[in-house]
């Protein structure tokens, strides 16, 4: 850091992103990203997110990462929270199922229920 100018570029930065973190109203995916979760390989998945939210210009979505979600034997998993909607929570992904999760839940409303945890668990 060299100026007090360049400091306060990087506190909007970085306040730009907590805003986006938070958009209240707008459907939040998020990836278990522990050690359990990496090693299964969540971060494939989460860039395959990251990727089809971009080429599909989804504004009203946030795609985040969080700890442990729990449930170890069944990672990587991906959670989706959307207004006014239970929680869906995606167990085994890859990323090829991340893909059809942000086709066929995210832009067509429809869960995926073959790759939910109730399938699995159920």
């Amino acid at each position: 850091m060299k100026s007090l100018e360049e400091l306060k570029k990087i506190r909007e930065a970085s306040l730009d992103k907590v805003t986006l973190r938070n958009k209240k109203g707008g459907t939040r995916i998020v990836v278990g990203m522990a050690t359990c979760g990496i090693s299964a390989g969540a971060r494939p998945v989460l860039m395959a997110l990251l990727e089809e939210t971009k080429k599909r210009n989804l504004e009203n979505v946030t795609v985040t990462q969080t700890g442990c979600i729990g449930i170890c034997d069944l990672e990587p998993i991906v959670e989706v929270f959307s207004p006014d909607r239970e929680k869906v929570t995606y167990v085994n992904m890859t990323e090829d199922k991340a893909r059809k999760i942000i086709l066929e839940h995210i832009v067509n409303g429809n869960v995926v229920t073959d790759y939910t945890i109730g399938t699995i668990r159920g």
